[in-house]
């Protein structure tokens, strides 16, 4: 007994507020998330389609299945770590996806390549991934919730800039079997451990508050100066929320809509963007330079993000990112002009940074964070399941018009209406 009274009081005692270290494992563990990407996938492609005699439409099918897969998922991790937390559940995660990545370097065939990614590898990514570390993250952060999740999220923008470099000199030297040997090994040992020895469920759990700070009457009216709805907000992180009840209010649907909707354009685009600027008369090179700066964009940009949306109310925030990313996508799409490309593009990847760290806010702000996982488990369910629309909206749009601009267009609309939509979203009001 004396230890763990040791123990809780030198956590109190440090300088640095505990959940800041909680956000360092995030990143690292969104970095081990983001080796199963379609931005890493993409590099194993070829060398794969070609030993393993597949086409590269029916290889494309594996990230549709891995997205419905995740989808529905999600209500389950979401409950599971509003009952006992991420500690294990990332843990487990890593080492699920760790085996994964050991594995396909033994496939002999495509079929027991997609049996491995789509039960240890995308199964396990379920349960280490950025839903588990954000909603985590929620629990130990309000007033600096903005940064906290924007740094862990940059994670995923480090790795989506540099990984395919590094996966492509991997697989030249070593080739595409021991690359995915390699990252198995890296992902256990990235997270396991930290994952272990560092995250806890909850700062009560050790005896601290939110941000390391108490709740006193001079930090609540400091929240209210940001914006009408902080002092609501505040009081409602420690509502308890059912599916039901949640599923019952404007806001769900309004988040659920916004988010949804636009990640169609999101994830059809990501697939899409390279054939479209090669299209429009660019080199191979310049259309990777323009991934490039998109993915650049999403690694620098969320900090700002967060750090606005602690700043002013997160509904103006996230109108200002869908009218930025909207903005840009039109005017890359207006002329083929590699001017207007470039800077169209790095518009996009701005508002597109955004993305993830303005959702999670509003989701864990408006629902608190006592139920968010349940809560956020059903909305991703909902929309990822939108979002897995999108490549195939892109392609059979394409196919029909023989051309990109049209679905482009219809994205450009989405982002400009999710905008709208931003505006009319109100803090919810829990059933009777």
């Amino acid at each position: 007994m004396a230890s763990i009274s040791e123990g809780t009081a030198a956590v109190r005692e440090r300088k640095v507020f505990y959940g800041w270290y909680i956000v360092a494992v995030g990143f690292v563990a969104n970095v081990a998330s983001a080796f199963s990407l379609a931005s890493t996938l993409s590099v194993f492609l070829k060398p794969l389609t070609a030993e393993l005699g597949v086409s590269r439409g029916v290889f494309s099918l594996l990230r549709s299945g891995e997205g419905i897969i995740a989808a529905s998922m999600a209500p389950l991790i979401g409950t599971l770590v509003d009952r006992y937390g991420g500690r294990w559940m990332m843990a487990l995660g890593a080492i699920s996806v760790g085996i994964g990545y050991v594995a396909l370097s033994y496939v002999e065939n495509f079929s027991q390549f997609l049996l491995v990614r789509w039960s240890l590898v995308t199964v396990g990514d379920a349960f280490m991934g950025y839903m588990v570390i954000n909603i985590v993250i929620a629990r130990w952060f309000y007033r600096r919730r903005g940064r906290a999740i924007a740094f862990s999220g940059m994670g995923i923008g480090f790795t989506k800039v540099f990984m395919p470099i590094a996966a492509a000199s991997l697989i030249l030297w070593l080739g595409w079997r021991q690359t995915w040997l390699i990252f198995g090994l890296v992902t256990m040992a990235l997270v396991v451990g930290p994952a272990l020895w560092v995250v806890r469920r909850s700062p009560e759990e050790i005896g601290l508050n939110a941000d390391g700070e108490s709740r006193s009457s001079e930090a609540k009216e400091e929240q209210k100066t940001r914006h009408p709805s902080a002092s609501y907000l505040a009081a409602a992180q420690d509502v308890l929320w059912t599916r039901s009840e949640a599923a019952r209010t404007r806001a769900f649907w309004l988040l659920v809509v916004m988010f949804g909707v636009s990640s169609i354009g999101v994830t059809g685009l990501n697939l899409h963007v390279f054939a479209y600027v090669s299209d429009v008369g660019h080199s191979p090179v310049v259309a990777a330079t323009v991934m490039s700066v998109i993915a650049s964009m999403q690694l620098a940009s969320p900090l700002a993000w967060g750090l606005v949306a602690e700043r002013m109310d997160p509904r103006s925030a996230a109108m200002c990112k869908f009218i930025i990313q909207g903005t840009g996508l039109a005017l890359a799409i207006t002329t083929p002009n590699i001017v207007f490309l470039y800077a169209g593009f790095l518009l996009y990847g701005i508002g597109l940074g955004g993305s993830m760290v303005l959702a999670e806010i509003l989701w864990a702000n408006y629902f608190g964070r006592l139920s968010l996982g349940k809560v956020r488990g059903l909305g991703l369910l909902l929309t990822q399941g939108l979002a897995a629309l999108g490549p195939p909206f892109f392609g059979f749009m394409f196919d029909v018009t023989q051309g990109y601009g049209l679905s482009f267009a219809i994205f450009v609309g989405a982002l400009l209406a999710s905008g709208v939509l931003s505006l009319m979203l109100r803090p919810p009001v829990k059933p009777a």
